[in-house]
């Protein structure tokens, strides 16, 4: 970090009271003592406490000692002391701030108290953040001399805690997706606390059923308390066909059910990636090395990539970073990927993914805004087109995103290098890059990622901050899990994005005529009469079969067919004429590319007459922030947005339909005439980029998880097709199929 290092050990000390471990969420209730260096501290000087931008939990404040997240200062000398709380002051990743005036000098040895959710006048405490961090430390930063430099205590003087898992809630089993016949596979189980972090407070005996023989497959299992995961190795299949496993308790209670098994013949297996995260060597939490055993044994991924800020990773970071990789590599189960987040200014390319097959390769750093060292200051690539020369001759793959800066992929773009953008992260949803894709005439393939910063790749839950959305996953087809196929594959767009469900998608196309695939890289042309999702195709047929194949996590809402910007068919996983009683109203969009896209909502639902039978919420990822039921007829939501989607489907009475619903939102209320209400959206618009509410019907219920569809395009026209799959399940999830890109001759 680029403060001052002068004399660090005469700085004095600190210590936090209590210590030791404290479950996410809960209120507590600290006390942190300085206590002054030989320097003390002259007058007007004082010291801050920083915190990591990410923890989301109480709001500081020092205005109302009844609330929660209160905060008080004292000194020992009872001198005046001025108490400041501020955001995006300091340095980063140290972006949440206590500041400490002394309005008197104080010498060696003298104290000052703070009191971090101060008890004593009526206040509950404060709420610890959402996710587990074994070092949760309070950097103390010392300004003794009155200069506004701020001097850290040395490492490992700074008080800390440790915020571990609450009890169990959710049970999780995770099973592959597709996998051949008699092809070994392993299942996970877990469960999550309330949210979403991996807990090792539970003991139970459960059991496992299938309704097919799954060979291997144990009736019993064991959860021992202490016990995060249970992995089950060596089980397989012989039969084609769809399967699920159920988890079920003593009591034959459904706990979980396993996402779709897919089995098979077929030379590609279905693997499933989150390759861009953060870990606390930048402004993310815990260490990489935690970060990557998440990936591999929480969140059962069998690819993961790391991506901390080019600008954050000193020498001495990368080097070690690609040691973590290289030792948690393993051919056939679980693959690591050296790499980095080149992070330039939207004005010069934004944010994109950078990641090596090998380790040992240079970092290409966008600026050095945290780093003082200057070693190999020629490696530096301050522009996307400078990063695309730089990796010219390297064996890499680029890949542009949105977090909290935005690619501009029209600034600088090399079809070679990279093959696809990232339309969903933790971020929020961007379709709008795929479509920038398309307006610029690139063929690029479409990933999802969680960009997490919270030290759960592969189950990255946003928490109660700036995060609006579930992280996404990206599903690779490949022959076999190592780096050259996810490579080789990677470049042929052999792949899938998701919100974070694993739901099963496969795409592929047929041809009557004359049909040449065009290898990536090489631009070889190859002659075949089918292709996968992905492939670049040249032909000279008129006619073609697109065949699709949808196994989804939860019942089907619809699916859409694009060429390119053009919604061609729309199929609804239901029928649209039937009676029903529910009513779905969704917000969704962002104000705009930017930082500050998230949209905060405060709404409230009002049925005029009848009453509501019953509600249920989606993508609604705080546990404590959930609709409420005011009276028989009235729900209320606040809810946040940043480019995907959150909502309430409302189960109501019949005469319900008859009248008025009035929905009271922050923007501009709307009131409805429920006769008028049909399955296709009424969409009510409210600025920023695409802010905006649905109301619709829907079915009472929703019964379909699989689709086949077959789909006779046409291509009669000599121009370019560029068809993609776009999925939408009833609980929110999405998934996005890498366009078949087209060109009729």
């Amino acid at each position: 970090m680029p403060y001052h290092n002068y004399e660090q050990h005469l700085m004095g000390s600190a210590e936090i009271i209590p210590k030791g471990s404290f479950e996410v969420g809960s209120m507590q209730s600290f006390k942190l003592i300085y206590k002054a260096g030989k320097f003390g501290i002259d007058d007007q000087g004082g010291f801050m406490v920083g915190l990591r931008p990410h923890f989301d939990g109480s709001k500081l404040q020092q205005h109302d000692p009844k609330a929660e997240g209160y905060v008080t200062v004292e000194s020992s000398k009872k001198i005046p002391i001025e108490l400041k709380i501020e955001i995006r002051r300091s340095i980063r990743p140290l972006q949440k701030n206590l500041y400490i005036i002394c309005k008197k000098f104080l010498k060696e040895d003298d104290k000052i108290i703070i009191r971090i959710g101060d008890r004593r006048f009526g206040s509950p405490g404060v709420r610890l953040q959402t996710f587990c961090e074994k070092k949760f430390d309070f950097k103390i930063l010392v300004d003794p001399f009155a200069t506004q430099d701020f001097i850290p205590l040395p490492d490992g003087k700074h008080p800390e805690i440790s915020i571990v898992p609450t009890i169990g809630k959710n049970w999780k089993l995770v099973a592959p997706s597709l996998r051949r016949p008699k092809e070994k596979f392993r299942i996970s189980i877990k469960c999550e606390d309330k949210w979403g972090n991996p807990s090792n407070k539970v003991r139970m005996v459960f059991f496992l059923h299938s309704k097919e023989k799954i060979i291997g497959l144990p009736k019993k299992i064991t959860f021992k308390k202490g016990q995060f995961s249970e992995i089950i190795h060596d089980l397989n299949i012989d039969k084609e066909g769809v399967y699920k496993i159920d988890l079920k308790d003593v009591n034959n209670n459904l706990l979980a059910s396993s996402n779709p098994i897919v089995i098979k013949n077929s030379p590609f297996a279905h693997f499933w990636s989150d390759m861009h995260g953060q870990s606390r060597e930048t402004i993310g939490t815990n260490t990489a090395e935690e970060y990557f055993d998440f990936a591999k044994n929480k969140s059962f991924l069998d690819i993961c990539g790391h991506q901390g800020n080019d600008f954050q990773i000193t020498d001495k970071f990368w080097k070690e970073l690609n040691k973590i990789t290289k030792s948690y590599n393993k051919n056939g189960i679980f693959i690591s990927v050296p790499g980095y987040e080149w992070s330039g200014n939207t004005s010069v390319g934004g944010d994109h993914n950078v990641w090596y097959k090998k380790e040992g390769r240079p970092i290409f750093r966008s600026s050095r805004a945290l780093l003082y060292e200057e070693s190999k200051k020629g490696n530096d690539a301050h522009t996307s087109k400078d990063l695309i020369k730089k990796l010219k001759n390297e064996d890499a793959l680029v890949v542009a995103h949105v977090g909290g800066r935005y690619a501009d992929i029209g600034y600088a773009h090399d079809a070679n290098l990279e093959p696809s953008v990232e339309v969903h992260s933790a971020w929020g949803t961007f379709d709008w890059l795929i479509k920038d894709a398309f307006r610029l005439n690139y063929k690029v393939g479409i990933v999802a990622a969680s960009d997490g910063h919270k030290g759960r790749p592969g189950a990255s839950f946003p928490g109660d901050s700036l995060f609006g959305s579930y992280g996404g996953l990206t599903c690779h087809l490949l022959e076999r899990l190592d780096r050259d196929s996810l490579f080789e594959e990677f470049r042929a767009r052999h792949h899938y994005a998701t919100t974070g469900a694993r739901i099963f998608l496969d795409v592929k196309g047929a041809f009557s005529n004359k049909t040449h695939l065009i290898s990536p890289i090489s631009k070889k042309k190859v002659s075949i009469n089918s292709c996968l999702m992905g492939d670049d195709i040249l032909t000279n047929s008129n006619e073609f079969k697109l065949d699709v194949n949808v196994e989804g996590t939860s019942p089907l809402e619809k699916i859409e067919l694009y060429d390119g910007l053009k919604l061609l068919k729309t199929l609804y996983a239901y029928e649209r004429t039937t009676s029903t009683n529910r009513i779905r109203i969704t917000c969704a969009g962002q104000y705009y590319r930017g930082r500050g896209r998230l949209v905060n909502w405060d709404c409230k639902a009002l049925f005029e007459t009848g009453k509501i039978i019953r509600y249920k919420c989606f993508n609604f990822w705080n546990p404590n922030r959930q609709p409420k039921k005011l009276n028989p007829n009235t729900v209320q939501w606040k809810t946040v947005t940043t480019g995907g989607n959150s909502g309430i489907d409302f189960w109501v009475v019949k005469d319900t339909f008859k009248n008025n619903l009035t929905i009271k939102n922050n923007f501009k209320d709307i009131n409805i005439n429920l006769s008028d209400v049909d399955y296709k959206p009424k969409v009510f618009k409210f600025g920023g980029m695409d802010i905006r509410m649905h109301v619709q019907k829907l079915p009472e219920k929703l019964k379909q998880t699989s689709l086949k569809k077959v789909f006779n395009l046409s291509l009669k026209k000599p121009i370019n097709y560029r068809f993609y799959i776009k999925v939408i399940q009833e609980d929110g999830h999405q998934a996005w199929s890498s366009p078949i890109y087209i060109k009729k001759v």
